[in-house]
């Protein structure tokens, strides 16, 4: 926690890869270095192990506390360290949540649940469970274009009233959704699509939780501050800057190419695991130029 209730979790946080070793194993080592990587060299104030770029659905519950333990060990004390607990099985979510609270991670992310498609009730009763099983503040994911259901906004207006629920990350693409949320609630809000992070920011999205952050860290801290200070002209140049950074991580799934251009730089990442498939040798050639677009020193 920061200590400020506007900005829960920080301002510059990234949804983390898993390296993996080659044999497609965990790398515990791997994950403490790129950890302290991250919050070190590239100015984040907080980092979301298993997100959807953490490859969650593939890594077991095991390896999982074992990933946030190392995590933990490795930054915990000066990052804030959010647990993805979210899956579409509300007492699994809760076994999560509680397994990650007795690591003692500072925060949960929550997903809407996916595939089985539930109402806005029971996304409200699955988000109010989950919260309700430990004291950690939750910070719901709305991703539509991966659970198929997006949270509305008055199951956010509803939702907002749990005291543990503070926060949104949106991958949803409505702004006029954001807009009138915050208007309505005291939730803070993150971006959690690159790609819309200036106009997010512009509504009143407090930080984002990126998938470039992983390359590009100190550049969003310039963007956020430049949004604060009111000076839109900065923030324009340093977004259309990143634009290059924005598309070449998203050609392809965002995890396959995250841990290419990691790969890149020399730092722990490993294959994916299935099913999906590592970046091929164009994919990697287009990412650098990419990168090199976008202002990333290979």
């Amino acid at each position: 926690m920061t200590g400020d209730p506007a900005r829960p979790f920080g301002r510059v946080l990234t949804a983390m890869v898993t390296p993996l070793a080659q044999d497609g194993t965990i790398d515990l080592a791997g994950a403490q270095e790129l950890a302290a990587h991250l919050v070190d060299r590239q100015s984040h104030d907080g980092l979301v192990v298993f997100g959807t770029t953490g490859e969650s659905p593939t890594i077991s519950d095991g390896e999982q506390h074992a990933v946030l333990e190392a995590v933990m060990d490795a930054v915990g004390d000066r990052a804030t360290v959010i647990a993805g607990v979210g899956t579409n099985d509300t007492a699994h979510s809760i076994e999560k949540a509680q397994s990650a609270a007795a690591l003692g991670v500072h925060g949960l992310l929550v997903v809407t649940p996916y595939y089985n498609r539930p109402p806005q009730e029971g996304l409200l009763r699955h988000f109010t469970a989950v919260a309700d099983s430990t004291d950690l503040p939750v910070m719901l994911y709305d991703i539509p274009p991966r659970s198929s259901v997006p949270i509305e906004v008055e199951t956010l207006v509803r939702a907002a009233e749990h005291p543990n629920i503070v926060a949104v990350k949106d991958a949803k693409g409505d702004l006029g959704a954001v807009a009138w949320t915050l208007a309505r609630t005291d939730l803070a809000y993150y971006s959690g699509e690159d790609m819309l992070n200036l106009p997010l920011l512009a509504l009143g999205a407090v930080g984002v939780v990126s998938v470039v952050g992983h390359v590009v860290g100190p550049r969003l801290a310039e963007l956020i501050a430049a949004v604060e200070s009111g000076d839109l002209v900065k923030a324009r140049a340093v977004n259309e800057s990143l634009l290059p950074v924005y598309t070449g991580i998203f050609r392809t799934q965002g995890v396959i190419l995250a841990k290419a251009a990691l790969r890149q730089l020399g730092l722990p990442s490993g294959p994916v695991r299935p099913p999906l498939v590592d970046a091929t040798p164009e994919q990697v050639a287009q990412l650098r130029q990419d990168l090199v677009a976008g202002g990333v020193a290979l």
